[in-house]
């Protein structure tokens, strides 16, 4: 019997990502970002989340995409990180897919540099190409101050 795991998905660019759902905390939409002085370009900021305070990491930059235009506002997507939750700031946000295992597949060899330490692998939908974000590696810069 396949196993299935659904996935919150989102776009970057024209590229299409998942996260496992379990992974996720909310998807809220912009937020006030305060800047953090001398932080690497990948961290747009800081966000107050209930009280909370979240590190906002830009994906366009972290995955080296470009930056997102100024008539485009990020859906921030806070996920649950090893050291607490951060948020990934995304072009806009799709829906909740659900794929079987089995048809999990490795990070074609083509795969940008950039892309490829982020990415753990895709799955084939119909239409369209979902990349599986790896978490831990996107929030990597949240204990090293640079990307990974």
């Amino acid at each position: 019997m396949l196993t299935r795991q659904q996935f919150c998905t989102f776009f970057v660019n024209d590229r299409f990502f998942g996260i496992p759902v379990d992974r996720v905390q909310e998807v809220i939409q912009w937020q006030d970002i305060t800047r953090v002085p001398l932080a690497s370009n990948v961290i747009e900021g800081l966000i107050n989340l209930r009280g909370d305070i979240v590190m906002a990491v830009d994906l366009r930059r972290r995955l080296a995409i470009g930056d997102r235009p100024a008539t485009v506002a990020p859906v921030n997507v806070v996920v649950r990180c090893a050291d607490g939750p951060a948020s990934l700031l995304v072009d806009s946000i799709g829906d909740v897919v659900e794929v079987d295992q089995g048809s999990f597949e490795n990070s074609p060899p083509g795969l940008e540099a950039n892309m490829r330490s982020l990415i753990t692998g895709i799955y084939k939908l119909p239409g369209k190409l979902m990349h599986v974000l790896d978490i831990d590696s996107a929030c990597q810069i949240l204990n090293d101050g640079e990307p990974a």
